[in-house]
């Protein structure tokens, strides 16, 4: 994936979201629900267990804009999300798929 996106004339920086929250049926669906609600457009989604599975990490491939620390704070706000850290669109969980897929 590319760091920047075309849209409307204009370069989009993206940014990766890191979501730790708790392992369950229909927490990824709370999560995605909240950005489409919004119109909020994800690029790119990975969810995967980590350690015993009772967590699960998400991260979030999104554009940057006005509305993103709105979004943050209101993932944060979500009672399964446990931890939210942000992280520049090379991020190499991204980067490795893109290698992966050529």
């Amino acid at each position: 994936m590319n760091a920047i996106s075309k849209a409307e004339g204009q370069a989009l920086a993206r940014t990766v979201l890191e979501l730790d929250v708790n392992n369950h049926a229909g927490v990824m669906s709370h999560v995605v629900g909240m950005f489409s609600r919004r119109a909020y457009n994800v690029e790119g989604i990975l969810c995967m267990p980590v350690g015993d599975g009772a967590i699960s990490r998400i991260w979030l491939m999104v554009n940057e804009d006005a509305r993103l620390e709105q979004m943050v704070k209101q993932v944060e706000k979500l009672e399964d999300v446990l931890a939210v850290r942000r992280h520049s669109a090379e991020h190499e969980v991204f980067e490795r798929l893109e290698e992966f897929f050529r």
